[in-house]
């Protein structure tokens, strides 16, 4: 495998298979980590989901990274990290990493090419680590990027070019992107001259869609195809 050095994958919805979520009931179980007492979880509730659309206003049209942290600063709501685990049992159901997986990673790493994982997350790198070693395939990822830890978010060509770095891989020719969003995934890759993969699994919500759809290099509908896209174009 020659000429492409790392395929570098986006998470939720990629990884993951796409779930709707009720981000109501998001904001309701992030409410259970307020402490204030003086805010009712209502009101609590309300703030917290719009401070989540502000957060990812600024990832989609600044790609401006964020943490959890920031949410309730944006809410203006103090908060006890140590009671998060209402938001975090919200989210493992959506979490299962995909069946193809661990064959795909095994594959193109058996062909000499590193795999990569970038996500835009608010979500600490501890999280997706234990969702990847609860699956079984933490031990095939040869770097991974969390927006949580950088200051950009996809489709900035700064979060591919790290991506690339924590990989080891340093020509955007010789590297792919596989992703479910034609903005944050396809045009972001594209734009950052790699080449990308759609795996259109995904109702991208209206407010998360951004100013750009790229048109991607391949399409695949089940993730071990990509091993035949990528061997191609080897």
């Amino acid at each position: 495998m020659g000429h492409i050095d790392a395929v570098i994958f986006d998470w939720g919805g990629t990884l993951t298979r796409w779930h709707d979520v009720d981000f109501h009931a998001e904001s309701l179980a992030l409410a259970q980590a307020v402490v204030d007492v003086d805010h009712p979880v209502e009101v609590s509730q309300a703030r917290l989901h719009a401070a989540n659309q502000a957060v990812w206003g600024r990832s989609r049209d600044h790609q401006q990274s964020a943490t959890i942290a920031d949410l309730f600063t944006e809410a203006g709501l103090p908060h006890d990290p140590d009671l998060l685990q209402a938001y975090y049992d919200f989210w493992v159901p959506h979490t299962e990493t995909d069946a193809d997986v661990r064959p795909l990673w095994e594959s193109l790493r058996a062909d000499g090419v590193k795999v990569g994982v970038l996500s835009n997350t608010i979500w600490p790198r501890a999280w997706h680590e234990g969702f990847f070693e609860r699956d079984g395939v933490l031990d095939l990822v040869d770097g991974a990027v969390y927006t949580s830890e950088v200051p950009w978010t996809k489709p900035s060509h700064h979060a591919f070019e790290a991506a690339m770095a924590a990989v080891g891989a340093t020509d955007p020719a010789r590297c792919v992107y596989v992703g479910d969003r034609l903005f944050d995934d396809v045009w972001g890759a594209q734009n950052a001259g790699l080449r990308a993969i759609h795996v259109p699994h995904s109702v991208i919500p209206p407010e998360q869609v951004g100013h750009t759809e790229g048109t991607p290099d391949a399409v695949v509908h089940r993730l071990l195809d990509v091993l035949g896209v990528v061997r191609g174009w080897a």
